[in-house]
């Protein structure tokens, strides 16, 4: 038996428990209940990935101090950054490695809800297929059709979430110094982190144009990984946050003052 008829038959166990519960949506609920199971499962990769940016925004004072030591010798300034990293025992790649081992299980998950695995996707939420695409619920009602409003619901609340990561993440950049983003950039060998750093909140909006043209199960999923990721990342950087909103601190010197906490 293929991993995704594996998962398919689990997800119809789920949804045969939920039965009582949730009715005619009970497979949509277990979706939902299913994603946060793995999400929870994942989470410690994710604690993983916030420490290793508390590491790095401990390290950024004595990273300037380098930069501006080594300006002119690019090699040296990487060959010095490499032997601060090694000798705090932290990467600049930290928190990037445990996001990416998430990949595979998403993939799977991913292909699962946009095909139909054990007949999952022949069921329905409050009446909307949960193998249908937005483009058939407008041939069917509309936008304010029966169908039409599970999709604007499920927009509305991925929008949500994207607004609130959006504005979390502008809040952060704005209380970095304004000298040490263009430098983060400039680190030899590196990726652009600043760049990254800019982009990665506005793909919580893409997921939006994502969710409109998959399967409505693949936009449950979508819905529901997201709104934990959010949820995640605020909750891993509570003490960044509360520091910033007490006096003004940035992440890297509030990191700094509690020792590499």
């Amino acid at each position: 038996m293929s991993v995704f008829a594996s998962l398919g038959a689990l997800l119809t166990q789920i949804a045969d428990a939920l039965d009582p519960f949730f009715g005619a949506s009970a497979t949509a609920a277990a979706i939902v209940l299913f994603t946060l199971c793995v999400r929870l499962v994942l989470h410690p990769l994710a604690r993983a990935a916030a420490r290793g940016e508390k590491a790095r925004a401990a390290l950024a004072p004595r990273m300037a101090e380098l930069r501006r030591k080594h300006k002119n010798n690019p090699e040296r300034l990487q060959r010095a950054m490499s032997e601060l990293y090694a000798e705090s025992g932290s990467s600049p790649l930290a928190g990037c490695l445990p996001m990416l081992l998430q990949l595979p299980v998403f993939f799977v998950m991913y292909h699962l809800f946009t095909r139909s695995g054990g007949g999952l996707l022949d069921h329905e939420l409050l009446g909307a297929p949960l193998g249908g695409r937005w483009a058939d619920a407008l041939g069917d009602g509309g936008v304010f059709g029966a169908h039409g409003l599970v999709y604007v619901g499920l927009f509305a609340a991925i929008a949500a979430v994207a607004g609130w990561t959006y504005v979390r993440a502008r809040r952060a950049a704005a209380s970095a110094p304004a000298a040490t983003a263009p430098q983060e950039a400039a680190v030899p060998g590196m990726p652009n982190m600043a760049g990254m750093a800019k982009v990665l909140p506005l793909l919580s909006f893409g997921t939006l144009i994502t969710a409109a043209v998959v399967p409505l199960a693949a936009g449950l999923y979508l819905a529901t990984t997201t709104a934990w990721t959010a949820a995640e990342r605020a909750w891993l950087h509570r003490d960044r946050d509360r520091d910033r909103d007490r006096d003004g601190a940035t992440p890297a010197a509030a990191a700094l003052a509690r020792g590499k906490a």
